[in-house]
């Protein structure tokens, strides 16, 4: 049984889970980012707010950790500074990393993406 986690931007958090489905329906496991949406961390005390901040970053490393591949969703080449970690981290472990787009505009991210995927049907083809 392969697997992938999927990394993107919250403001994408929609077209992350209709991926994630689609991927899950076809038999792959999928690592979803959680993709906290409460504005109500920013409140916390400082200390509480690094834990929380810790807790999200680590969770997700779990996950790429485990993984056979990552896919990177990066719509409109955007990539942010969390997505940008977990590729670097992905990088390290020698996971593949696939994107939606290659990244033109920040050669150092797009010499880590192996391959540009632009479909779920793809994705599922790479990873059986």
């Amino acid at each position: 049984m392969k697997s992938v986690v999927l990394c993107g931007s919250r403001k994408y958090r929609k077209e992350v889970f209709e991926w994630a489905r689609k991927l899950e329906k076809a038999g792959i496991v999928v690592f979803k980012p959680i993709m906290n949406t409460n504005t109500r961390i920013m409140d916390l005390e400082e200390d509480l707010k690094r834990y929380a901040f810790l807790g999200l970053t680590w969770h997700h490393l779990e996950f790429i950790c485990k993984a056979d591949a990552v896919f990177i969703y990066n719509k409109d080449g955007y990539m942010g500074v969390s997505s940008t970690l977990e590729m670097g981290a992905a990088a390290v472990l020698g996971k593949p990393i696939y994107a939606l787009e290659k990244d033109p505009n920040e050669p150092v991210r797009d010499v880590l993406i192996d391959k540009e995927v632009k479909t779920t049907a793809e994705l599922v083809r790479l990873l059986k």
